[in-house]
């Protein structure tokens, strides 16, 4: 609680209004969630704004000594406010397919046309008395022998943990009887499919990325995993297979990260490896000091610049492989996989049970997210068909 007295009332609105003045001049710096630096605007630094149960505090002589809000805490809250309402502003909602329209010309005069009968079940069929087209709510899945429901479930619990032949003894027990291989098929096939339709949607990831790497086992030979993680969301922007841990060019790797979320952060923590700094240096170093990402190089355990987020998700990696017995090749469908798993399915205690892409603004609907996923996709795919043969 602040003290209330007359010179802070009579102060109080300049240093809201100052305070608003450096937050729309972005001239304040967010470290994390708890962890704010303001630029001063009398002098050459910048002031620590922190986050704390009580409220915020911060560094600055105003705020120690008179016990009021500074110009620099109404900074922060003024930049926390518009950083909301515009993330608000740009968030992407993945609706489920509305089995109440025409997938062709979007008419609701449709009509049920018979069933379609086949190895998976029964499939009720539509007609348009609009435009003439007949077609099932089964986007996605055509000419699949076996139902959506299987399938998703199937790639549910390939990445939580099951192995391919645990998967198919499962779906045996459900009646569907196909091979550990068909398994492996369907999350090759629908992970290229969703990879292609999420790759156009950009999300609001925060201004402080983390990378690491993971060694793997690669057919049989060591490999490392480099990955690029939002440090706010968790949502996995960006990862590349290499053959070594400290001499890899990862140039690509931050490449990558600046064309999937639009930007390039304004804090970066990575170890101490020399890789990192020249990917550093060659995507996000910056002439002017105002357009530079700062590098934090050296992680110390005992403060809030430890890696941890980074290191539980290789142990989420590193479960998984196991399971897996070893990759089979570098461009494994997996990986890739496995961070649509990460980033769009798994809801995530950190985040209050949130996935880091409802995070990041995109939300998925449904129960089902896989069948949201690759119905949207399937639905964007044929779209994009349509447009191109016009």
């Amino acid at each position: 609680m602040y003290r209330i007295n007359r010179y802070t009332l009579k102060h109080d609105n300049n240093r809201e209004e100052r305070g608003k003045e450096i937050a729309n001049h972005n001239q304040v710096r967010r470290i994390d969630e708890h962890h704010y630096k303001v630029k001063s605007q009398s002098r050459n630094l910048e002031h620590d704004v922190i986050s704390t149960e009580s409220g915020l505090i911060c560094d600055c002589e105003d705020h120690i000594y008179r016990k009021i809000c500074c110009k620099h805490i109404h900074a922060v809250e003024f930049s926390v406010k518009i950083r909301k309402e515009v993330k608000e502003r740009n968030n992407v909602v993945i609706e489920q397919i509305d089995c109440s329209k025409c997938i062709e010309c979007q008419s609701i005069n449709i009509v049920k046309h018979g069933i379609r009968r086949n190895k998976s079940g029964d499939i009720q069929r539509f007609s348009c008395k609009d435009c003439g087209k007949w077609f099932v709510f089964n986007i996605g899945f055509e000419g699949m022998r076996v139902n959506p429901k299987a399938i998703t479930s199937a790639m549910q619990l390939y990445f939580t943990g099951e192995s391919l032949r645990n998967v198919q003894q499962f779906l045996k027990l459900q009646g569907v009887n196909v091979s550990h291989q068909t398994v492996y098929n369907w999350i090759k096939k629908y992970t290229k499919l969703m990879s292609g339709y999420l790759e156009k949607i950009t999300p609001q990831v925060g201004d402080t990325w983390r990378s690491d790497e993971l060694f793997l086992k690669i057919s049989g030979n060591m490999k490392y995993m480099y990955a690029l993680l939002d440090d706010e969301t968790r949502y996995i922007i960006a990862q590349q297979v290499g053959n070594t841990k400290y001499k890899e060019n990862i140039n690509e790797l931050f490449r990558e990260g600046k064309k999937v979320a639009g930007k390039k952060p304004k804090v970066l923590i990575t170890d101490g490896a020399m890789n990192f700094q020249q990917a550093y240096m060659k995507e996000f170093w910056a002439r002017p000091l105002e357009q530079r990402t700062e590098h934090i190089r050296h992680i110390h355990f005992k403060n809030d610049m430890n890696n941890n987020k980074m290191e539980r998700l290789n142990g989420e990696i590193r479960d998984r492989e196991k399971t897996m017995r070893g990759l089979k090749k570098m461009d494994t469908p997996i990986l890739k996989g496995y961070e649509i798993f990460h980033n769009y399915v798994r809801p995530h205690m950190g985040l209050d049970g949130k996935t880091p892409s409802e995070a990041c603004g995109i939300k998925v609907e449904g129960d089902n997210k896989w069948i949201t996923l690759i119905q949207n996709a399937q639905m964007s795919r044929e779209f994009t068909r349509r447009t191109v043969s016009q």
